[in-house]
């Protein structure tokens, strides 16, 4: 079920189960979380049709109730390999009878991972093969090993493009967005990683100003950036004393605490109209301490 791809001394596997990454290997070391079921049994999912949880675990959709996991399901299906070389590869998974009982629309989703010597790649696609318009949020998930080098793991930080608003939501105890907020303490775009900051669950960037963020290893020079295409939200999340931090990207978030409403009406889904396809794009970095 595992894809390599080779780019001279980095490599990366990629997971059909889910389209997951599983493995990142650049400037000799592994980057990747490796999904130790002790902490967290993922690497880097791919979030889809909704991002976070859905009130009640359900969504309302025609006038009925379905349920729906958190995240959606494709991280549950086994994508079809499209096509693979040495460096590439595109993954897709398309409706079935199995997606339809849960979300009652057909539609293709492509995930493409392309591997350069100190990158990765992933282009996302949605199309829309219905006779009727269809919601989608779309999220990724990578968590990364922190510490990823001897530096230690206290010093680590995320560095922002721009200047962020450190009033971000209170997630609630199940997972949905509160109007309440939590003061972070960000200094001059830069957020000193620590278990405190993950006590409850993630930290949400809803409409980041930041189009690009990283994760520093001190003054050691070694980071990891993401640089997200078509993904309004960005987020982080860990659990209090995990050696990995998650850096997301998302085009929707949770439902709001007490929403009701259909998921046509759920704030942040994204609408395709029949035959209309959404790219998004993440690319990451990293850079060796010089």
């Amino acid at each position: 079920m595992l894809v390599r791809l080779e780019s001279g001394a980095a490599c990366a596997c990629v997971d059909r189960r889910g389209g997951e990454l599983r493995s990142w290997f650049a400037g000799g070391r592994e980057l990747i979380w490796h999904g130790d079921p002790v902490w967290w049994d993922q690497s880097a999912p791919i979030l889809f049709p909704i991002v976070g949880w859905a009130s009640g675990g359900q969504i309302r959709v025609d006038g009925s109730v379905r349920p729906m996991p958190v995240h959606g399901f494709a991280r549950q299906h086994t994508f079809a390999l499209s096509s693979c070389d040495s460096g590439s590869v595109k993954l897709t998974l398309a409706s079935n009878q199995e997606t339809q009982k849960v979300y009652p629309f057909r539609f293709q989703l492509s995930v493409s991972y392309v591997l350069a010597s100190s990158s990765l790649t992933v282009n996302f696609s949605i199309e829309n093969l219905d006779r009727r318009s269809i919601p989608y949020a779309l999220g990724f998930h990578p968590a990364f090993r922190w510490p990823f080098n001897d530096v230690p793991r206290h010093k680590y930080r995320i560095r922002f493009e721009a200047e962020e608003d450190p009033l971000v939501p209170e997630v609630t105890p199940n997972g949905l967005i509160s109007a309440r907020r939590i003061v972070l303490p960000l200094k001059c775009r830069t957020l000193d990683l620590a278990d405190e900051l993950f006590a409850s669950d993630a930290i949400c960037f809803l409409n980041a100003r930041s189009r690009l963020f990283s994760l520093g290893a001190g003054s050691s020079g070694s980071s990891i950036t993401l640089e997200a295409a078509g993904f309004p939200h960005l987020a982080l999340w860990s659990l209090p004393g995990a050696p990995f931090v998650s850096m997301e990207t998302w085009t929707g978030h949770s439902d709001p605490e007490g929403f009701t409403g259909d998921l046509f009406e759920k704030p942040s889904m994204r609408i395709l109209v029949p035959g209309e396809t959404a790219d998004h794009c993440v690319r990451m970095s990293f850079r060796a301490a010089e």
